[in-house]
């Protein structure tokens, strides 16, 4: 009888330590998404093979997406600067790897916009090469849906070469629906071939590859620029980089030693785009001692309201936050590049 009970209160200690570590470990299959990190632009950016060297920083900020356990999301509860999230909501109907490779994907399109608007507002020469399509989803209907990635990018089809995605729909318009297509493509850097059929395109008349597609280019000027973010994902940084680009292109110091963040899609033409999780890139910016953080302030339309009701643009998002954690940082709306130029050259005297 007392071996009994010795075992059942061992068995019984075992189980109140898995349950207790399971409580701070088990997988749950939602994600927290969290104040990421603030990075001076300047280790990423190479103009004419140099460093920027010049006292001060430009911060990209970014937000962390971390597995949430039964005990982060408790904890989480209840804090404005961590969210929850579905592996639906975030990634869809994607792989963790097929999600890496659109992230990538915008990343390297923000790098190329960063280029094309810098160098527009610096007066500078700079050139754009068409590579091909790039493939952001294959439909599950599609015949070419073993064949090809998202990620590939195709640079043909029946031998047939485009200069723009455009080009390549009206091309596969003109197809009849049982025709066999054979396309060139690039992965991982590696050219490959396939061939298959045509489906039909839901929702619409026609056939087509079944895939879901946009531009893949890459932008040059003159003097030469390279962007290498390693890791860092998503087209959020492309504010940032176009002013780390533009201030050593034009070789004007418009840090003027201070340091500062920022975030926001950029456009070719300079126009800046709202991005996600602000509130926590403003925490993170804050934390590294920015002064200054510029805020995409994008329009709140009519359109926008009626879908969303609810919706606050990021630059108010940002003022709640900074106001939250009681910075003395300043917020400053920005709609396009020009914007955030003419803010730095005003208070940079």
């Amino acid at each position: 009888m007392k071996f009994n009970k010795t075992r059942n209160k061992v068995i019984g200690g075992i189980f109140i330590f898995v349950m207790v570590v399971a409580f701070f470990v088990m997988p749950t299959g939602y994600y927290l998404e969290v104040p990421g990190s603030a990075e001076s632009t300047s280790q990423f950016v190479k103009v004419n093979g140099k460093h920027d060297k010049k006292k001060g920083d430009y911060l990209l900020t970014t937000v962390g997406i971390v597995p949430g356990s039964p005990f982060t999301m408790l904890k989480s509860l209840g804090n404005d600067f961590e969210t929850i999230y579905s592996r639906e909501d975030l990634m869809g109907d994607e792989n963790s790897q097929e999600y890496f490779r659109v992230q990538q994907y915008y990343m390297k399109s923000a790098q190329n916009n960063a280029i094309q608007a810098a160098y527009s507002a610096a007066k500078k020469p700079f050139t754009k090469k068409y590579l091909g399509v790039y493939v952001m989803d294959v439909l599950d209907n599609s015949k070419f849906k073993d064949k090809l990635q998202i990620g590939d990018t195709i640079t043909s089809i029946n031998g047939y070469k485009f200069k723009n995605a455009d080009q390549f729909i009206k091309y596969v318009k003109k197809q009849k629906k049982t025709s066999t297509i054979k396309i060139n493509f690039l992965r991982d850097g590696k050219k490959k071939t396939a061939s298959a059929g045509l489906v039909k395109l839901k929702q619409t008349k026609r056939y087509g590859l079944g895939i879901t597609l946009t531009d893949n280019t890459e932008a040059k000027g003159n003097p030469p620029t390279k962007i290498n973010a390693g890791d860092i994902g998503g087209p959020s940084a492309g504010l940032m980089f176009t002013l780390q680009v533009y201030s050593q292109i034009a070789n004007k110091n418009l840090k003027n030693g201070r340091i500062v963040a920022g975030t926001g899609t950029i456009a070719p033409d300079g126009t800046v785009g709202p991005i996600g999780g602000i509130e926590k890139k403003v925490y993170a910016a804050s934390q590294e001692g920015a002064t200054i953080f510029f805020a995409p302030d994008d329009p709140v339309t009519k359109l926008i309201k009626k879908y969303d009701p609810t919706y606050v643009n990021n630059y108010h998002l940002a003022k709640r936050a900074a106001k939250k954690i009681h910075t003395k940082m300043k917020i400053v709306p920005v709609k396009s590049l020009d914007d955030a130029i003419k803010y730095l050259e005003k208070t940079s005297k």
